[in-house]
């Protein structure tokens, strides 16, 4: 859930390239990605926000994925006018696909998009966003889910899964048809983790289960989900942390570290906040040059609660659990 939408907007607007590069840029919901030696983030913002940068350290926004809001977007969900949330973007079949939210506020009216692009160059004459339009939709009344915070993942086999949700009755995965744009046929649905919603069944309310912003990581033989509990978006008062649980299957059942099932609300801590970050969550897991990072928005108390970029290295414990560095104070 996506709760400060004015502030967003004021944060990111739909501006072009900074005149200078931003050491700590202000983001929500960031993923990352590498292009000949060029890193990008995509975050939610108006038309979705682009970052670029040569070391991962100081950033340059680029243009927005969307000049001007996608029309099957405005007329889908009632109030959206091209503030989109929670993309996520990887590489496949040699081109970009580049997964977005857009949702009405606090309602699971909502839909999950994708774009394509052959390359993230904006000086490359090839660098065009195509937009491929609804892959799927959760509507109040009909569906206990939300269809919001997307992330792809193939599984063994090389098929498409997107993995997504927020709050309701939590975190659900789809797979996906060979054109990654549309759930395959016969359609295969699994909830992968949720928390109790301490009896709301009204299924148009989130009710208070806080779990959002799942993003599978494959290494070795296992799929590591990883999942965000409790509140973002509050600035100084955010409570958000990350936790993880892995499988063997993409399909699960998904296990954290004392084998309890995260669809029955388990999920292991992997990094919280402290004093100086708030609230650390909705965190993408990165892999250049056989190094690993945890990528995520943090909440700066030192900054009235304004929310920034953290990449940190992960790496694994002898039993093959993600570990990370201490949050600095």
């Amino acid at each position: 859930m996506r709760k400060i939408m004015v502030l967003l907007v004021l944060l990111f607007g739909a501006g072009r390239v900074s005149a200078q590069p931003d050491p700590a840029i202000s983001v929500h919901d960031p993923v990352m990605i590498q292009e000949n030696g060029t890193y990008y983030i995509f975050c939610t913002g108006r038309g979705i926000s682009v970052f670029s940068s040569k070391d991962m350290k100081t950033w340059s926004r680029e243009k927005p994925v969307f000049n001007t809001p996608p029309q099957w977007a405005v007329e889908a969900v009632p109030g959206y006018s091209g503030h989109t949330w929670a993309p996520d973007i990887s590489f496949h079949n040699g081109w970009y696909y580049l997964y977005y939210s857009v949702s009405a506020f606090g309602k699971n009216t909502s839909c999950i998009g994708m774009a394509v692009n052959k390359t993230l160059d904006p000086s490359s004459p090839d660098f065009k966003w195509i937009d491929k339009g609804k892959v799927i939709q959760s509507v109040p009344g009909r569906d206990l889910w939300n269809a919001i915070d997307p992330n792809l993942q193939l599984d063994d086999k090389g098929a498409p899964w997107l993995v997504f949700g927020s709050f309701w009755d939590g975190m659900k995965l789809v797979k996906l048809d060979s054109t990654f744009s549309k759930p395959a046929v016969p359609e295969k649905w699994v909830t992968v983790a949720r928390r109790s919603r301490n009896g709301f069944i009204n299924d148009t309310l989130a009710g208070n289960a806080a779990i959002e912003a799942p993003f599978l990581f494959r290494k070795g033989k296992y799929y590591y989900l990883f999942v965000s509990f409790d509140y973002c978006c509050r600035g100084e008062k955010s409570t958000y942390k990350m936790m993880v649980g892995r499988s063997e299957n993409i399909e699960g059942p998904y296990f954290d570290k004392e084998k309890k099932r995260m669809d029955e609300g388990g999920g292991s801590l992997v990094l919280e906040g402290n004093k100086r970050w708030n609230g650390v969550g909705h965190n993408a897991v990165c892999s250049f040059d056989g190094k690993e990072y945890l990528v995520f928005h943090a909440y700066d108390g030192k900054d009235n609660g304004r929310s920034k970029l953290k990449i940190m290295p992960l790496t694994w414990d002898e039993n093959g659990w993600p570990v990370t560095e201490q949050l600095d104070q």
